[in-house]
């Protein structure tokens, strides 16, 4: 017997869930981006929000959306993120940035590298 269709195994992006969240119309706190204070009048804020309801800012709230990924992003990826951003809040402008830009090659070879733990010295 064959499995249903909610029963197959899937894959969804980590950067399209976060990206996901950031555009959701209900709005509910994210869970994997939080909100750090700085500042007098973020603390101030912060300190009175233990007396009143404050809420905190949303990542969806600003009109410019930047995304640094850590190890790299593929070009795919890229395209993921602006598509997503297109369709689920039109008129945000999004930056995705990455600290290397990576290609198949480039993945598979990081993937089975020997010294996965040694950081390259000509960097």
């Amino acid at each position: 017997m064959f499995p249903s269709e909610h029963e197959w195994a899937s894959y969804k992006p980590l950067l399209k869930q976060v990206v996901e969240e950031i555009c959701n119309p209900d709005r509910p706190d994210p869970l994997d981006i939080e909100h750090v204070s700085s500042g007098l009048t973020d603390l101030l804020k912060t300190g009175f929000s233990m007396f009143m309801k404050v809420n905190r800012p949303h990542p969806g709230d600003h009109p410019l959306l930047i995304i640094f990924m850590v190890g790299g992003v593929s070009v795919s990826e890229v395209k993921l993120v602006k598509d997503l951003v297109a369709t689920r809040k039109p008129g945000t402008q999004v930056i995705v940035l990455s600290s290397v830009l990576l290609t198949p090659h480039s993945a598979v070879e990081l993937l089975f590298a020997p010294d996965r733990l040694q950081p390259d010295a000509h960097i």
